[in-house]
């Protein structure tokens, strides 16, 4: 008899763990019988036909972080209820707040196989010194610890958790994400209709907030001396009228082009020439690596966590200069000239241009879907 396995996460949004999540469905249904469980309504990805949907609430997405706070006993009481009235033999829940859920109800009484998944760096996105911050930051010190697996996205995640958390190492498995590559180079063989590729192009893809630092890439296209160039920039977000003004301010708008959100951006990544990120932090940048299996160059900050890991068998600490690793180029985070340096660079070496190129989708090979679920059924058994 297939063991009962609940997955715990926010909403199937358009987002690197929900993307995750749609992955995983797929490939574990015939090993397991799934429950997906949501905490709002919103469903973007294509959801198996016998995988069984439970709301354990349908909240807003706009609901105050002080109101999430304060529901999370309840939730946790309310998802201890539902693991022992369906039996459930494992919880895998995805992110902070469904983390935090699913480790009360084991404080609760549920006797469900307790493992969680981090998927950022917590020490960045906690940075601030507010309310929520600081009681998020105490939560994951507290209850992290009472999970039975801990599975984080990348070495880096691992390591903030144990350097800053003080979580025991035995508990942390780094699993990275898995990647349908195959849909990937389908979907970038699509055509592009409104979007002129005459010229050398680099591209961007990701959400419009301060941790993506877009503003960077901006500058450096402001500053760089082959004019013939464009920036393409993929993604919605609140940032949005800022980087416009921007662009108008350093007269930009024939080079650089905010494309809003596209739900295939192979079909834009495949035609570009070069892709460039320029994050202050991130968990793992799905991105990346979707840009490998699309063929492209890359220009990356060294930010935590992902870049090095994804770019290089061994990780980058807090490097001060442009450096080429195996399968790209990475720079220090927030660095306007060293960034315009690696841009330049990759226009004026042809052949580093077609190593990268030709190194790429080979790297991509090693986060194929196949490979990783494996490791999830491993962890999972």
């Amino acid at each position: 008899m297939k063991k009962k396995l609940s997955i715990l996460i926010y909403s199937l949004a358009g987002g690197g763990a929900e993307r995750v999540v749609s992955v995983l469905l797929n490939a574990l249904k015939d090993e397991y019988n799934i429950t997906l469980v949501l905490m709002n309504e919103t469903i973007v990805y294509k959801i198996p036909e016998n995988i069984h949907i439970y709301y354990l609430e349908k909240s807003k997405a706009c609901e105050h972080g002080m109101l999430k706070l304060f529901k999370l006993p309840y939730l946790g009481w309310k998802y201890k209820n539902f693991c022992k009235q369906n039996n459930i033999d494992i919880s895998l829940a995805f992110s902070n707040r469904p983390s935090y859920i699913s480790i009360l109800a084991k404080s609760f009484g549920s006797i469900s196989k307790t493992i969680i998944s981090e998927r950022s760096t917590p020490s960045k996105i906690y940075r601030k010194r507010n309310f929520l911050s600081i009681i998020n930051k105490w939560l994951i010190k507290n209850l992290y610890p009472k999970a039975d697996n801990i599975i984080t996205n990348s070495y880096g995640n691992s390591e903030d958790l144990t350097k800053n958390f003080r979580i025991d190492e035995s508990l942390l498995h780094t699993i990275y994400n898995p990647f349908d590559l195959d849909d990937i180079s389908i979907l970038s063989q699509k055509q592009v209709v409104d979007v002129s590729f005459d010229v050398f192009t680099y591209i961007t893809v990701g959400r419009l907030d301060e941790g993506k630092n877009h503003q960077l890439l901006i500058e450096v296209f402001s500053q760089l001396e082959n004019k013939k160039t464009q920036l393409l920039i993929l993604g919605e977000g609140k940032l949005y009228k800022t980087l416009e003004r921007q662009i108008k301010i350093l007269k930009l708008e024939t080079r650089v082009f905010l494309l809003g959100f596209c739900p295939n951006p192979y079909k834009y990544m495949a035609k570009a020439d070069v892709f460039v990120f320029s994050s202050n932090y991130e968990g793992f940048p799905n991105v990346l690596v979707e840009a490998l299996a699309c063929g492209l160059p890359i220009i990356s900050t060294d930010c935590l966590s992902g870049p090095s890991e994804i770019l290089s068998d061994e990780r980058s600490i807090h490097i001060e200069n442009m450096v080429k690793k195996e399968y790209g180029i990475l720079v220090p985070i927030n660095n306007v000239q060293l960034f315009k340096d690696a841009v330049q660079l990759l226009i004026d070496d042809p052949t580093l241009f077609v190593y990268y190129k030709i190194k790429s989708k080979d790297r991509a090979k090693i986060f194929n879907k196949n490979k990783i679920i494996e490791k999830y059924i491993e962890l999972l058994s």
